[in-house]
């Protein structure tokens, strides 16, 4: 078992998540309430990783993050040290590689919240943000977590986004997803065997949990 490669993941699914939850409320919240006639076009832009090969987007972010780019000629100017292959650009290519997982929870759930609540709210003078804090927010906890649920296990999971952007380096950006793949190209059936059945013991205890605290049988999205 590859326990740093192992840990290496699990905090960088715990980064990840926290940083989603920064950025998904926000956005589910207006991809919910927004009139804007354009609002399609972030809504397919949120959920393009759906769909998108993890190889493809990973070029892009490659690209993005390289020494060439502006991104990456700033972040060597700042650190002094390139951003592609490092355990950083492993946690941006992963915020938009589980984007979805997170926002579509809860936007979900943002959806499902009377909005004759909003209206009572507002009537007897409470701002947007309280309205929002006070009424939105303890009604969709529920989607909440499981946006955060997900989002930790898609990260745990990822393999081909992290090893376009962060290569194969142990202790910076090997995740366990690499190390099992390291193991079957080195023959080694039994140590990526453990680190399998973990991840698949893993995976279905998330499940279990989502669908758990949903009460309700396939809705969860996104799964796939």
């Amino acid at each position: 078992m590859d326990w740093q490669a192992l840990w290496l993941s699990v905090r960088l699914a715990t980064i990840v998540a926290a940083i989603l939850l920064v950025i998904s409320l926000p956005l589910a919240h207006w991809l919910t309430y927004s009139q804007r006639r354009w609002k399609f076009l972030i809504e397919s832009i949120v959920s393009l990783p759906l769909v998108l090969p993890p190889t493809v987007l990973g070029f892009y972010l490659l690209l993005a993050l390289g020494s060439q780019s502006p991104i990456g000629r700033w972040w060597t100017s700042v650190t002094g040290h390139p951003l592609a292959f490092t355990f950083e650009s492993l946690v941006v290519a992963s915020v938009f590689y589980s984007l979805p997982f997170a926002v579509q929870p809860i936007a979900a759930a943002f959806a499902q919240v009377d909005g004759t609540l909003h209206e009572a709210s507002s009537t007897l003078g409470a701002s947007a943000l309280r309205t929002f804090a006070r009424v939105t927010l303890p009604l969709s906890i529920e989607g909440i977590v499981v946006g955060l649920v997900l989002s930790f296990a898609h990260t745990i999971g990822e393999f081909g986004v992290v090893l376009m952007v962060g290569g194969n380096l142990p202790g910076v950006t090997r995740t366990v997803s690499i190390s099992i793949y390291e193991h079957v190209q080195a023959l080694e059936y039994r140590q990526a065997n453990a680190t399998a059945l973990l991840l698949l013991a893993f995976s279905f205890t998330v499940l279990l949990s989502v669908y758990a605290l949903r009460r309700r049988p396939w809705a969860a999205a996104p799964l796939a």
